[in-house]
């Protein structure tokens, strides 16, 4: 039986998108399309699959790792929509958690690469994003904040999580004319850096809204001074 089907989930995945997504300034119809299409509940860990519409983090793996989450819907959908991710394109996450992001990724490009340090979850997601068919999505088990290893380089850059700085290593990594993605500061006020390469050398920022999240793990931090 299709998910969709379902009168409760469907109601919920409506209200979702009609009351927290729409007030988020995500108006484009083919994003909103995909947000309906695309079952979050499917990737949403067993114990909180009743919580999977609501405005909220969830909770990923089995806490041994803290900042494991889920980003609320809002985030993950205005990421996309200000990304405006082309068919041809590539893209590299750092932060894969669930998968979720990752698939609404693929549905908008050519292919993903993402990458996640804890290799349970990276396990998980990838049998979950197998699961539902994605299958332009690559699910690696790898620490995010080091530069890839053969240095290739993208069209857009997500990063599913909070860094204090964005390292220079990934705006490098950025075709030009490609976007990256970050929430960048530290609590109780952050905000979305989207950079855009416009040649060589040469980088612009916009920073269009205000949001707080969980860090990924090992990327640098400021020195802080005690006296």
């Amino acid at each position: 039986m299709n998910p969709n089907a379902n009168p409760t989930l469907a109601h919920l995945r409506f209200n979702m998108i009609e009351q927290q997504i729409r007030p988020w300034d995500v108006h484009d119809p083919a994003i909103l399309a995909l947000l309906g299409e695309i079952r979050r509940e499917d990737y949403v860990p067993q114990a909180h699959r009743a919580l999977a519409f609501f405005d909220m983090e969830l909770p990923l793996g089995d806490g041994s790792v803290s900042g494991e989450t889920m980003l609320a819907p809002k985030i993950e959908a205005r990421t996309l929509h200000d990304l405006q991710v082309q068919k041809h394109e590539t893209v590299l996450e750092i932060g894969t958690g669930s998968g979720f992001m990752a698939a609404l990724l693929a549905h908008r490009a050519a292919s993903v690469l993402t990458l996640e340090i804890n290799p349970a979850l990276a396990a998980s997601a990838a049998e979950t994003l197998r699961r539902n068919g994605v299958s332009n999505v690559e699910v690696r088990n790898a620490d995010g904040s080091k530069p890839l290893p053969s240095g290739p380089s993208f069209d857009v850059i997500v990063l599913s999580g909070s860094v204090a700085k964005i390292p220079q290593s990934l705006l490098s990594s950025l075709n030009v004319g490609g976007r990256l993605v970050a929430i960048v500061g530290e609590e109780p006020m952050m905000r979305t850096h989207i950079v855009t390469r416009t040649g060589e050398g040469q980088w612009s920022t916009a920073q269009p809204w205000d949001t707080v999240a969980p860090r990924l793990l090992n990327f640098p931090e400021p020195s802080r001074f005690s006296f």
